[in-house]
């Protein structure tokens, strides 16, 4: 009998251990002119670059009907291979007419659950040329917070936009919070300087994550501006450049699907 309680208690805890540190994995990804552009083959191809994560991070969506056409339809090539996913979209950011864009998330919906369908940040909308979106996730009823962003061109000063969001959580935040998107800076800027110094730290150091045009010298990245901030109550496991290129052959066709490579995070909630 008392074996049967130690065998009991043993179990109890290793469920209920398991069940406090189940890992998620996101990734951040600007798909360029995410909209109607997109045909029912690429949107395949995208599904399966993501298909094994468990909250994909969407920038650059189309405002426009196609936008939101886009993303539905990315959300069930994804249902159409083995899991069940749901989506949010963002309303248009309250930019100038060519600027303006959507976010989205996809989440497989069996961990991850929300409560709210997120919002813009309004706050901020005077501050940065596009205002982030902003949603709470749970997973196993632990909340963590992403706020996705795409900041204006590298050369129309991206850098005050970085510093006025980075602000913005800093000033409201002390739950888990991940900070992603296309930041057209380094993660090495001083941009950042403010979140590392509260203990935020870049998903992926100083790697590339735009494609050229062409390849010169079987090179066909350039530039190290996607990436994934977390603060200090999340706990990294892993984390990477999803590279779907591989090689300079590849290069022309994979264009077709974003000028960006994603960027991929394992993660977990620090108690």
């Amino acid at each position: 009998m008392l074996k049967k309680l130690l065998l009991l208690c043993i179990l109890s805890f290793h469920f209920s251990t398991y069940s406090q540190s189940r890992e998620v994995k996101i990734i951040s990804w600007n798909i360029r002119d995410f909209g109607k552009t997109k045909n029912s083959e690429e949107l395949d191809k995208i599904a399966d670059i993501v298909r094994d994560t468990d909250i994909l991070a969407i920038q650059e969506v189309v405002s426009g009907y196609g936008g939101a056409q886009a993303v539905a339809k990315l959300a069930d090539a994804l249902n159409r291979k083995g899991s069940k996913w749901d989506y949010v979209i963002s309303n248009p950011t309250n930019s100038s007419k060519y600027v303006t864009e959507r976010y989205a998330f996809i989440w497989k919906t069996k961990y991850i659950k929300i409560k709210n369908r997120g919002f813009l940040v309004k706050e901020l909308d005077e501050k940065v040329e596009r205002e982030p979106f902003l949603l709470d996730f749970y997973v196993n009823g632990d909340k963590f917070t992403v706020l996705n962003f795409h900041s204006r061109p590298y050369n129309k000063d991206p850098e005050s936009e970085i510093k006025e969001i980075s602000k913005y959580i800093l000033d409201r935040f002390t739950s888990p919070i991940l900070f992603v998107g296309d930041f057209n800076v380094n993660n090495k800027n001083t941009a950042f300087t403010n979140l590392k110094d509260k203990g935020y730290k870049a998903a992926v150091v100083n790697k590339k994550t735009t494609l050229k045009k062409k390849c010169y010298r079987g090179q066909y990245v350039n530039h190290a501006i996607d990436n994934i901030f977390y603060s200090k109550k999340i706990n990294k496991v892993d984390s990477k450049v999803l590279d779907f290129i591989k090689n300079c052959t590849n290069l022309e066709t994979g264009r077709y699907l974003s000028d960006h490579l994603p960027v991929y995070m394992k993660f977990s909630i620090v108690k």
